[in-house]
């Protein structure tokens, strides 16, 4: 069973959970997750396996933390509404604007369901796109692989970010504080192990940050 199993009563989940391919490379690394987060070791688990390949690790994990969040902010769907959250913030110091480059190339500020919707479509499109993570066995992940994955988290942490600053007391009424407190701690080990979030992008959340670090 995996730690970051929601009881039924909050399996309303934001889109369907991704999978790594089966009988691939990401599903053996999978296991490997799930037995490793199984000891309760979170420092231990997002190391690099021995003899395994950095970006196969990068990606199988980057699909376990968008579904992970995906879960997380689908318990607060009925809260965070354009209403309460006009704006995409982590307090009253930080705000988010959305652009993908591509359909949106100048940032727009938009609700934070509606940031949050952009940014699950858009990491849905990079999931699924093989030529950015490969789905067969040995096929070769771009050059600009790190800089996705980079992207990705970056922006996953807003979610964690807005969730801690406009959410927490619903989270606590949810009973779900200490689940919520585990999925960041295992994001910001994962992130800071492989170094794919600058330390300024940390900022809304800095004291809780260096607290899981330690430093």
């Amino acid at each position: 069973m995996s730690l970051f199993g929601l009881g039924s009563r909050n399996q309303k989940t934001f889109r369907p959970k991704k999978n790594a391919p089966s009988g691939s490379k990401g599903a053996q690394l999978q296991k490997h997750i799930d037995a490793t987060l199984g000891s309760g070791n979170l420092r231990e688990a997002v190391r690099l396996p021995p003899g395994e390949d950095i970006n196969e690790w990068l990606a199988v994990n980057t699909v376990d933390f968008f579904n992970q969040v995906n879960i997380l902010y689908g318990t607060l769907t009925e809260f965070c509404t354009p209403n309460n959250c006009p704006t995409m913030t982590a307090g009253a110091k930080y705000e988010y604007r959305w652009a993908d480059g591509v359909t949106i190339k100048k940032p727009i500020e938009v609700s934070a369901p509606k940031y949050v919707e952009y940014l699950m479509d858009w990491i849905e499109s990079q999931l699924d796109d093989e030529a950015i993570f490969p789905q067969k066995l040995g096929a070769p992940f771009p050059a600009n692989f790190r800089d996705v994955v980079k992207t990705i988290f970056k922006r996953l942490f807003r979610v964690y970010a807005h969730i801690y600053h406009s959410h927490f007391q619903k989270i606590v009424n949810l009973k779900e504080e200490a689940h919520l407190n585990t999925c960041f701690k295992h994001f910001v080990l994962f992130t800071w192990e492989f170094r794919l979030i600058d330390k300024g992008e940390l900022a809304p959340l800095s004291d809780l940050v260096d607290s899981i670090l330690q430093l």
